[in-house]
C-alpha cells in the first residue's frame, strides 16, 4: 500500500472517529425555556378565540361531558370529540411503546388537558357580518347526525345549527391505513349572502418529552408549499417572529396549489393535506404564553347566498410514516413529495434507492438483518469493478517503491523535481495513484445513508434478526459483564459508562475483522502510523457499541467481504498477503528491545 493510500485511510478512519466521538461528547442541547417575564412580553392575542390551547368556554364544555364517537379500523383505534368535532384520542395498533408484547401500543393523539396534548380540529372564519360565535369553533358541541362508528367505509357525519339560518356538518371518512378525508359543509336557509372561510389545524402543547434531539434528524414542523420542503424545530419555531397577522410567533406562506404540513417525529406524524390543485395559507405558530404549537391550513373564502350551500374537503394523516403508504399515497393521491415526510437527510439521493433495495430485499428474505447482509453484499459486487481496479493500482504502485525511492534521493529537497519526476514515472507506467481511493471514498457516503436509513425508517424500529438481536434499530442488547446472557443479570443500559465499556457480540465482531482486514497489508514503516493503525479496530469496537446494532452488522458484513474480495483480488494480481506474518511481525515489534 503506497503512502498516498494509506494516508487516505488514515484521513478516512480519522474523520469517523472524529465524528463518532462528537456525537458522544457533544449531543445537541436542550433547548432554553423562556422565563416569565419573556413569555408575556411576547404573548399576543390569538386571531381565533380558542386555538391558542385556552379555549373559551372550556369548563362548560367539560362539564356537558359530551359524548365521543368511536375510530375502530384494522390499524387505529380512538374517539371523536363531539367537543369541537376534534380528533384528540388516537392509537396505532400495530406498534408497542417497547419489545414486550403486552407494552401499551403507540398513542400519537391526545386530548386537551392532558399531558403532552395533540390533537387536530376543524372550524371556520367568520366573514364581515358574522360573529365568532355563528361558526363552528374549537368548543362547539356538535351532534352525531350519522352513523356510530368511524372506520372504513363506513363515515361519520356531525351537525351543528348555529340558531341563525346556518346549518354545517362534518363528514369523518377514514381508509384502511392513516389517513382521514374530512368534509366541511355549510347551507344557508338566511335571507343574506354570507363569506367565510374553513381551516383545519393541528395543535400540540409542550414540545414532546421523547425527542430525540440528535441533529441528524429533524422532529417538529414539516411542510411542503409548492414544491419546497421546509422543516422547523421546535426552538426554532419559538423563534419565529411575531406575525401582524397573527399575533404571535408564526410563520405564514401563501400555497398557490400543492401543499401540506403538520408535525413529525422519528416515527409518526400528523399532517393537514388540503386537496391537490388547492390554494391555501400555511401557518406555523408558536404560542409563548401557553407553551402551545401549532400548524394551521387556511382555505379560501366561501360566499354562501341564501338558500345556497358550500362544502370543502381536505384530508388529514395521522400515524406510521411506513415507505410503502406514504409512497402510495403521494402516487394515488397526488400529495406532492409525500415521501419526503421520511427524513432521507443530506444523502437522499443515495438513502431512498438503499431504502427501496433493502425493503426488495426483505420482502422475498423477511429478516432485515440477513437483508442487511445482502444489500452489503449487492453493494459489494456493484463496486467490485472499481474495488479491481483500486487493488491492481495499488500493487503496481507497491512495484514502484524502489523507482520511488530512488527518485526522492535524486531530487532531495527540490519538491518540484521531485513531483514532475513521480508525474513522468506515473505516465511511463500507466499507473494512476488516485485509482486505489476511489472505493475508499464511495463508501463514506454509502455508510452515512445507510446510517440514516437504520437510524430513521420505521421498518427497521423492533426488526428482529435471531437470538438476542431482537431490534435492529437499537445497540447491540448483549454484554461482557454477564457472558452474553449466560449470567443471570441484565446488560448496562446502551449509552451509559459501563455500556460504553462492557460492549456485546456485535462490537468485538466489528473490531476482529475491521483488525484482520487492516492485516492484509504490511503495517506503515513510519511508527506513529503504525501506532494508529493497530489501535484503530479497538477503538471503533468501542465507540460502535452504542450505535445501531443494524448498522454494525453492516459494517461487519462489509469488513468480512472486503477481506475476502481484496485477498482473492491481490492474490489473482500475483500479490498473494502474508497475513500471518503481518500479524506475527506487528507483534515482535511490539516486543522488540533495543541491544544492550
Amino acid at each position: 500500500m503506497d503512502d498516498q493510500n494509506r494516508n487516505l485511510i488514515l484521513a478516512t478512519a480519522l474523520s469517523f472517529l472524529v465524528i463518532l466521538v462528537w456525537f458522544v461528547a457533544f449531543p445537541p442541547p436542550e433547548p432554553t425555556p423562556r422565563d416569565a417575564t419573556e413569555t408575556a412580553e411576547m404573548a399576543g392575542e390569538p386571531d381565533v378565540p380558542g386555538l391558542d390551547g385556552a379555549a373559551p368556554g372550556d369548563e362548560t364544555a367539560e362539564a356537558m361531558e359530551l359524548p365521543r364517537v368511536d375510530i375502530d379500523t384494522p390499524r387505529l383505534t380512538g374517539t371523536i370529540n363531539l367537543q369541537g368535532g376534534r380528533i384528540d384520542d388516537l392509537s396505532l395498533r400495530d406498534f408497542r411503546e417497547t419489545l414486550d408484547p403486552d407494552s401499551d401500543i403507540v398513542q400519537l393523539l391526545t386530548a386537551e388537558g392532558t399531558e403532552e396534548a395533540f390533537y387536530a380540529l376543524w372550524g371556520w372564519r367568520p366573514g364581515s357580518g358574522l360573529d365568532w360565535d355563528r361558526v363552528p369553533g374549537p368548543n362547539t358541541a356538535w351532534e352525531l347526525a350519522e352513523g356510530d362508528t368511524l372506520a372504513p367505509n363506513r363515515p361519520v357525519v356531525l351537525e351543528w345549527d348555529n340558531g341563525a339560518g346556518l346549518t354545517f356538518t362534518r363528514r369523518f371518512e377514514v381508509d384502511e391505513n392513516f389517513m382521514f378525508t374530512v368534509r366541511q359543509t355549510v347551507e344557508n336557509a338566511g335571507d343574506s349572502t354570507v363569506r367565510l372561510a374553513p381551516f383545519g389545524l393541528i395543535s400540540r402543547h409542550g414540545e414532546p418529552s421523547d425527542l430525540e434531539n440528535f441533529f441528524i434528524l429533524h422532529e417538529g414542523m414539516i411542510k411542503v408549499t409548492d414544491g419546497n420542503l421546509t422543516e422547523d424545530s421546535y426552538s426554532r419555531m419559538r423563534g419565529f417572529r411575531v406575525s401582524e397577522r397573527e399575533g404571535t410567533n408564526a410563520s405564514v406562506t401563501e400555497v398557490r396549489e400543492n401543499g401540506w404540513l403538520g408535525f413529525t417525529d422519528k416515527y409518526w406524524m400528523a399532517t393537514l393535506i388540503p386537496q391537490p390543485g388547492q390554494a391555501f395559507t400555511a401557518v406555523a405558530r408558536y404560542v409563548p404564553a401557553r407553551d402551545v404549537f401549532q400548524t394551521r391550513a387556511d382555505l379560501p373564502i366561501e360566499v354562501v347566498g341564501p338558500g345556497e350551500r358550500a362544502e370543502v374537503s381536505s384530508m388529514f394523516f395521522a400515524g406510521a410514516k411506513e415507505w410503502t403508504v406514504i409512497r402510495n399515497y403521494e402516487r394515488n393521491l397526488g400529495i406532492d413529495r409525500f415521501i419526503d415526510s421520511i427524513d432521507w437527510g443530506w444523502f437522499f439521493f443515495l438513502t431512498k434507492p438503499i431504502f427501496a433495495v433493502l425493503y426488495w430485499v426483505n420482502s422475498f428474505i423477511g429478516n432485515m438483518g440477513w437483508s442487511i447482509i445482502t444489500l452489503t453484499l449487492m453493494i459489494k459486487i456493484v463496486l467490485l469493478p472499481l474495488a479491481w481496479k483500486s487493488y491492481v493500482s495499488m500493487a503496481k504502485m507497491k512495484e514502484l517503491q524502489p523507482e520511488m525511492m530512488a527518485i526522492k534521493e535524486r531530487a532531495g529537497d527540490d519538491k518540484q523535481k521531485l513531483q514532475k519526476e513521480m508525474i513522468e514515472l506515473y505516465k511511463t507506467k500507466k499507473v494512476n495513484p488516485a485509482a486505489g481511493c476511489l472505493p475508499i471514498l464511495l463508501q463514506i457516503p454509502i455508510f452515512f445513508a445507510l446510517y440514516k436509513v437504520i437510524f430513521v425508517t420505521i421498518e427497521l424500529r423492533h426488526a428482529p434478526w435471531f437470538g438476542p438481536f431482537q431490534d435492529l434499530s437499537a445497540p447491540d442488547p448483549t454484554s461482557i459483564i454477564n457472558l452474553f446472557g449466560l449470567l443471570p443479570w441484565g446488560a448496562p443500559e446502551p449509552g451509559s459508562i459501563l455500556g460504553y465499556v462492557f460492549i456485546g457480540i456485535l462490537p468485538i465482531l466489528l473490531g476482529v475483522s475491521m483488525f484482520f482486514q487492516m492485516k492484509l497489508n504490511p503495517a506503515p514503516t513510519d511508527k506513529m502510523q503504525a501506532t494508529i493503525f493497530n489501535w484503530m479496530p479497538w477503538v471503533f469496537m468501542f465507540l460502535l457499541g452504542i450505535f445501531a446494532s443494524g448498522l454494525v452488522l453492516y459494517w461487519i458484513a462489509n469488513n468480512v467481504i472486503t477481506f475476502v474480495q481484496q485477498y482473492f483480488i491481490m492474490w489473482r494480481s500475483g500479490h498473494r498477503p502474508d497475513l500471518l506474518g503481518n500479524i506475527t511481525g506487528g507483534l515482535r515489534r511490539k516486543g522488540d528491545r533495543p541491544a544492550k
